[in-house]
């Protein structure tokens, strides 16, 4: 399987997780790969997918971190789902029973990664385990909902000045704003200078303009990423690419008040930290390697942001540079994090790399290291199919609740009759 991301194919997003990093050594290897391929073919034997190459040296690097890594349930079902990708069901299914057996939260029926698997023995009293333990729960309700209906929309935040949303568009490219009445209309329309496919989107704390994240990954723009300016008439003020030619690609992002942004890089397995005056990109340094890091949160106090990656979420101290798990706890994940946001010492966390996708809310103890409480807020319900993001307005959560990712392949559209209104939903926090 050739690299994914959720531009190209939510409906994979677990997968889109396991093989985003280590691409530089799969793309060198890529026409070796494929001779190999075409050789087993001829002869008969199972011809390995052309990522094989990354995907084992990830399987190697969560195989080190296993024994003491803080959500074993996580390793175990990264490991599962790579090893099912790899064609080796029978280990695969050993590991997803495993992680299963822990009651951390994952519903491995409700994503694309292990459908090779659901003739397996046993796969269906697993599945019945999963609802068993974590049954479904319907708190939020539906609050707008859009005209267009091929936006595709990756990112959402609230203007508490204009009393607006600013959704952005993947496939559109470009961003609308969205009054409490559902009245939608472009914000940044599409430009002479077209942005790429519109992610994360941020208010400036100090002075109400907007950051935004932009990145693409097909075509022959694939790897091209920027971080956005942009002024509270919608217009472009400046547009800042990663100083090297790697493959980068820019996701979620937050804003101090000082005007420092950090982002994350979702291709490129880092989380910068961004100088406007400067216009200077640094890399922060962590602990442990990053897998596919995704959603970023900033601490009330602005001294530390929370940093969600495939395996779980971070602790980042700004103050000394310094990294730590955050433990989830017995019976709880932090796995799979896609949108995560700070409320009142709690992080509210979209996931959807855990299988069945679910909005939860996790209080967190006073060093703000370990999970005390969590609380589900939606979870198997019609209303919410593939969340992505959301923001925090005064005490409700709003989220996308149908980002219809999976009905978009680069910039097309696979199905035209399936596109639908986008529906934005909100629940109230704990």
């Amino acid at each position: 399987m050739i690299l994914r991301t959720k531009i190209q194919r939510f409906a994979s997003f677990f997968l889109l997780f396991l093989f985003a990093g280590f691409s530089s050594p799969a793309r060198q290897q890529e026409a070796q790969q494929r001779e190999v391929q075409q050789k087993e073919e001829l002869r008969g034997a199972p011809a390995e997918p052309d990522d094989a190459a990354e995907v084992r040296a990830q399987i190697a690097v969560v195989e080190k971190l296993l024994p003491t890594f803080v959500d074993r349930g996580a390793a175990l079902y990264f490991l599962a789902a790579a090893k099912q990708h790899l064609g080796e069901s029978r280990e695969a299914f050993d590991l997803l029973k495993e992680c299963m057996a822990l009651d951390e939260g994952f519903d491995h029926s409700g994503g694309p990664e292990f459908a090779g698997l659901r003739g397996e023995h046993n796969f269906t009293e697993l599945v019945e385990r999963a609802r068993q333990h974590f049954p479904a729960v319907a708190m939020a309700r539906l609050a707008l909902a859009t005209e267009e209906k091929d936006l595709v929309p990756e990112g959402l935040a609230w203007d508490p000045k204009r009393e607006l949303f600013y959704l952005s568009s993947l496939h559109r490219t470009k961003i609308v704003q969205i009054t409490p009445d559902s009245h939608a209309s472009d914000f940044v329309p599409p430009q002479p200078e077209p942005l790429l496919p519109v992610l994360g989107i941020r208010l400036d704390p100090d002075d109400g303009t907007i950051w935004a994240n932009a990145f693409q990954d097909a075509g022959a723009s694939a790897g091209k990423t920027q971080l956005l300016h942009i002024d509270t008439q919608g217009r472009v003020l400046a547009r800042f690419s990663p100083p090297d030619k790697g493959r980068h690609g820019f996701n979620d992002l937050v804003v101090r008040k000082s005007g420092e942004v950090f982002t994350t890089d979702s291709l490129g397995n880092a989380v910068f930290r961004f100088d406007p005056p400067a216009r200077k990109f640094t890399a922060l340094q962590f602990h442990r390697p990053l897998f596919y890091p995704n959603g970023i949160a900033l601490a009330g106090d602005e001294h530390t942001i929370y940093v969600a990656d495939m395996l779980d979420v971070i602790k980042y101290a700004l103050t000394n540079s310094s990294s730590t798990y955050v433990a989830p706890g017995p019976h709880a994940t932090l796995a799979g994090v896609d949108g995560l946001y700070w409320h009142r010492g709690s992080l509210v966390a979209i996931q959807n790399g855990i299988g069945t996708p679910r909005v939860a809310a996790f209080k967190l103890s006073p060093d703000g290291t370990r999970v005390a409480r969590v609380t589900i807020l939606e979870y198997r319900t019609t209303l919410t199919a593939l969340p992505t993001t959301g923001a925090i307005r005064g005490s409700d959560f709003y989220f996308i609740s149908n980002s219809q990712i999976d009905n978009l392949n680069g910039d097309k559209i696979l199905d035209s009759t399936r596109l639908e209104p986008v529906r934005i939903a909100v629940v109230h926090l704990p």
